[in-house]
């Protein structure tokens, strides 16, 4: 498995490479650069030379298309290599000739003085949850470029596109787009038995089931599956009041996930038996049946799934269907 990860790795740096310094005279033609977003407007006034990423995600795309930022955050979930980062995007930076990325932990807020030192002349937080207040502190290190309507809701599409555009590199942005929604066609194209089920990213927590999560298809961990061939049910959409990309729903309504073939949620080895347990909980067929894809904490396809990227739907996209697979196998 680590083998056919690291191949499929290499190959996510290989498609990004095509697109890497396509276009630069041209990019650099499109500056000055107005961005409206959530937040407010940055103007990024010449072709950025220093790139920082704050956030989940946002550093992939840089690394994509052919610039190795000055600071990145530090990965808070899933398994990491040791300064932090996931394996795909060290691979990346090494492509790039950078062995030693410089990495802001932020886990326990932004760490301002760690980012200014780095000297950026951008900062990319297109997926985060920065606020107004950090937002006017960051743009006062170098202009920052946040969500474009709501925090932790950006597809990977946008993520992709509205960073490559504050890089002025929003057309090989939208060529890695098209590639990747190819790949994706094709390597779910190869999993039939997946295509048209019903399937929804929840979140239980086991030590009290008296209410979960259901993610709406405005986050990407959804609208991932929803890329993959899988449909969110009707009831479940009509959840969505459109003020979050998560709705809570207590327990009593536990009925809303009976319509589901498949159920995708963090776990480890025992939390199936912990959910079948529950009286309520396990009068959902997913559960009862146990066809449920279960994405520990202790893997790299958690950060995965959650927060697709470039860099990572390319590596990870393989073993995802599989275990997605593997949950379908107990319908049969």
């Amino acid at each position: 498995m680590k083998n056919q990860m690291k191949r499929s790795a290499m190959a996510a740096l290989a498609m990004a490479s095509t697109l890497a310094f396509v276009g630069t005279a041209m990019a650099e033609d499109q500056f000055p650069i107005i961005i409206s977003h959530a937040l407010g407007e940055t103007v990024i006034e010449e072709a950025p030379e220093a790139v920082a990423t704050i956030g989940w995600g946002n550093l992939d795309v840089p690394l994509a298309l052919g610039i190795a930022p000055v600071g990145v955050s530090k990965a808070t979930y899933g398994a990491t290599d040791d300064n932090g980062l996931f394996y795909w995007t060290n691979e990346a930076f090494a492509e790039l000739g950078v062995d030693e990325p410089n990495v802001f932990d932020d886990t326990d807020g932004l760490d301002f003085e760690a980012i200014n030192n780095a000297e950026p002349d951008l900062i990319l937080a297109v997926y985060s949850g920065i606020t107004q207040e950090d937002y006017e502190q960051l743009s006062e290190i170098a202009p920052t470029v946040p969500y474009a309507t709501e925090a932790w809701a950006t597809t990977w599409q946008d993520l992709t596109i509205d960073n490559g555009k504050a890089l002025g590199k929003e057309a090989q942005a939208q060529a890695l787009v098209d590639e990747l929604e190819e790949l994706i066609a094709e390597k779910a194209g190869e999993h039939e038995k997946l295509q048209g089920l019903t399937a929804a990213y929840c979140y239980f927590d086991t030590s009290n089931l008296g209410s979960f999560y259901v993610y709406m298809p405005k986050d990407p961990r959804a609208s991932y599956l929803i890329d993959l061939g899988l449909d969110l049910p009707q009831n479940i959409r009509e959840l969505d009041d459109g003020s979050f990309f998560f709705m809570t729903v207590s327990s009593e309504n536990i009925d809303v996930l009976n319509d589901l073939d498949l159920i995708v949620t963090w776990g480890e080895n025992d939390t199936l038996e912990a959910l079948q347990a529950d009286p309520l909980i396990n009068q959902v067929p997913a559960i009862s049946r146990g066809s449920v894809a279960f994405l520990s904490n202790e893997t790299t396809l958690i950060a995965a799934s959650c927060t697709p990227t470039p860099l990572a739907i390319p590596a990870t996209i393989d073993e995802y269907l599989d275990v997605l697979d593997e949950a379908a196998s107990h319908l049969e």
